[in-house]
């Protein structure tokens, strides 16, 4: 049943996430505003398809602490996608007319959208299989990666506050990294 529900509403979420791409502004390079995260999308259905017969969890109170933490990462994600309006975009893409958010969500970690996602796939592996947390693992060292890209280039669009912004706020998880 969990797995049913989690499966249907992360359906939503990529529904929503790629149609509001289209409100994002444009890219300094150019190209389609709603190229997505993709990456994110193909983890989830890692998750949920290529996952689901292997060391598949059947513990209710791991489904439930699952569900609890993939309710909380889309919650965290949409509010901070929602926050960032029209200056969200794809990983590591720069837009035109950049301006630096340093409110909402973006006060405790400087990308909660990867958090987000990272929080809700990983509960979603609680909720559906057990080596999904691989698939997890693997996101963690991608995200990583695109959040150093996008923070080189914030720092050279806002060379006086994103450094400032950056020694006060953790990267992905507040307080810690």
């Amino acid at each position: 049943m969990l797995r049913t529900i989690v499966g249907f509403v992360w359906l939503v979420f990529w529904l929503y996430w790629f149609a509001s791409a289209a409100a994002a502004k444009e890219s300094v390079a150019g190209g389609s505003r709603v190229r997505i995260t993709g990456i994110g999308a193909v983890g989830t259905i890692a998750i949920l398809v290529v996952f689901r017969s292997t060391l598949a969890t059947h513990n209710t109170a791991l489904g439930v602490v699952g569900t609890v933490l993939f309710a909380c990462g889309l919650a965290l994600a949409v509010w901070a996608r929602l926050h960032l309006g029209r200056n969200w975009g794809a990983p590591t893409s720069q837009r035109v007319e950049p301006e630096l958010i340093t409110s909402g969500p973006y006060r405790f970690v400087r990308h909660p959208i990867y958090s987000g996602l990272l929080l809700a796939l990983a509960g979603t592996a609680l909720v559906d299989s057990l080596y999904a947390l691989i698939v997890v693992a693997a996101l963690v060292a991608y995200f990583y990666y695109c959040g150093r890209i996008e923070e080189r280039n914030l720092t050279a669009a806002f060379p006086d506050d994103y450094p400032a912004y950056r020694r006060r706020t953790k990267m992905l998880i507040p307080f810690i990294l």
